[in-house]
């Protein structure tokens, strides 16, 4: 005889650890498109979604590997990139008229000041409004990759920065 209950059989994508159904609900319940963020092993992912019956819409995407071709050589995951690759999607969204949104980090928990924060900062910057504390967001100077100085010349990081910067304000 069974003395043991049977176990039930979560949901494919939580199994697999693809989706956080808890964090999603209280997203959705904010009625507002979700500004999503994603880390690779190369790059940084920014997307758009919108909340559907038959599924998720994405309305705007971009990836950092977008950066090189307004000429930016250094790595696509760096804080100037995640800063850039967020001020990029911000400017794509300001054009299709939509004006606030709210993060989402999926299963990646976000530190203070951290690179996801970065891009947040830049998507603010380039016109989208997210709730957010502004405590969280980090500092000038880290944006523009002045901690990095070890490893590059700081004024060509910089200086690199400001141009990518301004061409992604000019589109």
């Amino acid at each position: 005889m069974l003395t043991r209950k049977p176990k039930p059989v979560l949901y494919r994508r939580k199994r697999e650890q693809k989706t956080d159904y808890g964090k999603r609900l209280h997203l959705l319940l904010a009625n507002k498109p979700r500004l999503v963020v994603r880390m690779t092993n190369q790059k940084l992912i920014g997307q758009l979604v919108e909340f559907t019956p038959q599924g998720d819409k994405v309305l705007e995407s971009v990836d950092s590997f977008a950066l090189k071709k307004l000429g930016w050589t250094h790595s696509c995951k760096n804080f100037p990139a995640a800063y850039l690759t967020g001020l990029l999607l911000g400017r794509k969204i300001q054009k299709r008229k939509i004006k606030e949104a709210v993060l989402d980090t999926g299963f990646i928990n976000p530190l203070k000041k951290g690179k996801i924060y970065a891009f947040l900062k830049g998507g603010i910057d380039g016109g989208l409004n997210v709730p957010h504390h502004p405590d969280i967001l980090p500092d000038e100077s880290r944006v523009k990759g002045k901690h990095i100085q070890n490893k590059a010349k700081p004024e060509e990081i910089a200086g690199l920065f400001e141009q990518v910067k301004k061409k992604i304000l000019s589109l």
